[in-house]
């Protein structure tokens, strides 16, 4: 069984009130380092066998026209998933 990763983000011009409610809250918890966040999305897609370049075209367009809102958001990833991501 495969697994393809996706990532969804804000376009940049995006107001991302929730990626501004986070970098308010760090460096009230002691994390001074960031300073800025954007919050997204990850889909994780499970197939059967391998993954393909032909899954991996699929799921682009699944998340181009399903996962993803093309007018405020980018398509910034689509990946198979490595053993790491697939055990966490």
């Amino acid at each position: 069984m495969g697994r393809v990763v996706i990532d969804v983000m804000p376009k940049p011009e995006i107001l991302d009130p929730q990626g501004k409610a986070v970098v308010g809250a760090l460096p009230r918890l002691g994390f001074d380092v960031f300073t800025s966040v954007r919050q997204g999305k990850r889909f994780e897609l499970e197939v059967e066998g391998d993954v393909t370049p032909e899954v991996l075209a699929q799921a682009r367009r699944a998340a181009e026209t399903l996962l993803s809102n093309p007018v405020i958001e980018d398509v910034v990833s689509v990946r198979e998933a490595d053993t790491a991501e697939v055990q966490a």
